[in-house]
C-alpha cells in the first residue's frame, strides 16, 4: 500500500466556517483527504462533526471557505469576502476623513481590493450552484467521444444503428442526471431515523439509481440483490419494509443504499453508536471489506477513539467547531499534544482491571489550559503531517516536550 502523503487528494477542505445564527458549530476547520485514506473524525458531542460531514455533502450552504472534491470546488460561501469588503469600506470611510498623504492611494488599492473580492463572490456562487451541471456537461461529452466512432462504424447497418442510438441516447440521459455531488455518499447515525418506513427495502437502496435516471427495472432488480448480498444480507430481504430489521440490518441497510451509488468517498457519519457493542465490530469490519472491495475513500466520524484507531489512517480531533489537533492514527496515539487530546486518550476504557483502576482521567479546562489573549492561535505542523491548534508560546512548548 502506498503512503498516504503520496496519493491523490480526493477531498480538500478550505477554512470552512458553518455558523447558524451567532452559533459558530464549524469556524476555519481546514484538512485534506487522500484517495483511498480512512480519515477519522473524533471529538465531545456538539463539537462540529457532524456539521462538517453534513456541510460537505451540501446538506448545508456553509458560511464561509471553500470544499474541493477531485479537484472541483463543490462547495463555496461568501461571508468572509463580505466581511472584507465591510472592512475595506469603513477604512475607505477614515481615509477621507483622515486627509492623509497617501490617502488617495490607499482608498484606490481598497477599491481595487473590494472588486477583486466582488469577483470572488461571483465565482463563489457559481461554484456552489452549478459544480453538477458543470461536471454532468463533463460527463455527455465523454459519453459523445466515445459513442462517435460506434455510431459511424453502424451506419450501414440499420438494426445495429438503431441499438446503438438507443444504447447512446440512454447514456445521455444518465450523464445529463449525474451530479458530482453523488459521488459523495453518507451513512446517517441513526439507522431507523434514516429509513422510510413506507418504502421496501428495494424501493429504499434503489432511489439513487432511479434519480439518476435509470429506467432498466431489471438491470436496477440484479443490482439492488448484489448490493444487498455485498452488506450480509440477503435477496428475500428487498421485499421487507424497515421495522422488519434490527438494528444492525437496518444500518447494513443505509450502508447499501450509499454502496450503490458506486461512491468515491463515504461519510459514515457514527455509523455504530446506535448499536450493540458485537453488531458495532460487525458492521466496522463490513466497512473494512468494503473499502478493499470498492476502494473507497471514507470520512469515519465517531466518539469512540479506540473504534478510530483501529479503523483510520489518519485522526483529526475538534473541539468547539475547531480542528485541534491533526495526525496519523499511530502518531497521535504516542505523541497526543493538544491538552484536549490527552483528555480524550485518558477516558479511554482499558480491559485490564488493575490498569483502569489505576487510570488517571484529566480534566480539560480550555480557559484554565491557554491565554489567547494577545498571543493567538493557530493550526501548526509541529512534527511532519501532525498539526496542533496552538500559539507561539504553546509551540515552543510542545517542541521541547518532543525534544526538537
Amino acid at each position: 500500500m502506498a503512503n498516504v502523503n503520496e496519493k491523490e487528494t480526493l477531498l480538500k477542505v478550505e477554512h470552512l466556517c458553518q455558523y447558524f445564527g451567532p452559533t459558530k458549530a464549524v469556524d476555519d476547520v481546514s484538512f485534506e483527504i487522500k484517495k483511498g485514506e480512512v480519515f477519522g473524525l473524533v471529538g465531545e458531542s456538539g463539537c462540529g462533526k457532524t456539521t462538517t460531514g453534513r456541510s460537505i455533502i451540501k446538506i448545508y450552504d456553509i458560511t464561509s471557505g471553500s470544499i474541493y472534491f477531485k479537484g472541483q470546488r463543490i462547495c463555496a460561501g461568501t461571508k468572509a469576502y463580505k466581511d472584507e469588503i465591510k472592512l475595506q469600506k469603513s477604512l475607505i470611510k477614515e481615509l477621507k476623513k483622515s486627509g492623509a498623504a497617501d490617502a488617495s492611494e490607499r482608498i484606490a488599492a481598497a477599491n481595487a481590493r473590494i472588486l477583486e473580492l466582488k469577483t470572488e463572490i461571483q465565482k463563489a456562487k457559481f461554484d456552489h450552484n452549478h459544480s453538477d451541471r458543470e461536471y454532468a456537461k463533463t460527463l455527455i461529452k465523454q459519453a459523445e467521444e466515445e459513442y462517435a466512432p460506434k455510431l459511424e462504424a453502424a451506419k450501414n447497418d440499420p438494426a445495429l444503428l438503431s441499438a446503438v442510438q438507443k444504447e447512446f441516447k440512454d447514456q445521455k440521459h444518465i450523464a445529463k442526471n449525474t451530479k458530482l455531488i453523488t459521488q459523495i455518499q453518507m451513512i446517517f447515525q441513526d439507522p431507523i431515523a434514516s429509513l422510510n418506513p413506507r418504502m421496501t427495502v428495494r424501493e429504499i437502496i434503489a432511489e439513487g439509481l432511479v434519480i439518476n435516471g435509470i429506467k432498466d427495472q431489471a438491470y436496477i432488480d440484479e443490482k439492488v440483490f448484489e448490493i444487498l448480498e455485498l452488506v450480509g444480507l440477503v435477496r428475500e430481504h428487498a421485499g421487507r419494509y424497515p421495522h422488519e430489521f434490527s438494528g444492525g440490518q437496518r444500518q447494513r441497510i443505509g450502508i447499501a443504499r450509499a454502496v450503490i451509488m458506486n461512491p468515491e468517498l463515504l461519510i459514515a457519519d457514527e455509523p455504530i453508536s446506535a448499536l450493540d457493542v458485537s453488531i458495532q465490530a460487525q458492521v466496522i469490519n463490513l466497512l473494512n471489506e468494503l473499502r478493499e472491495k470498492l476502494g473507497l475513500t471514507i470520512l469515519f466520524i465517531a466518539h469512540d477513539l479506540s473504534v478510530v484507531k483501529y479503523f483510520s489512517d489518519r485522526i483529526g480531533v475538534m473541539y468547539f467547531g475547531k480542528m485541534v489537533e491533526l495526525a496519523d492514527s499511530d502518531e497521535l496515539f504516542a505523541h497526543p499534544l493538544h491538552p484536549y487530546t490527552r483528555s480524550l486518550l485518558s477516558a479511554i476504557p482499558l480491559p485490564d482491571p488493575h490498569s483502569e483502576k489505576n487510570r488517571q482521567r484529566i480534566v480539560y479546562n480550555s480557559l484554565a489550559e491557554h491565554d489567547y489573549t494577545v498571543d493567538k492561535p493557530t493550526l501548526r505542523e509541529i512534527l511532519p503531517g501532525h498539526y496542533v491548534y496552538c500559539n507561539d508560546a504553546e509551540e515552543a512548548k510542545y517542541k521541547k516536550e518532543l525534544g526538537l
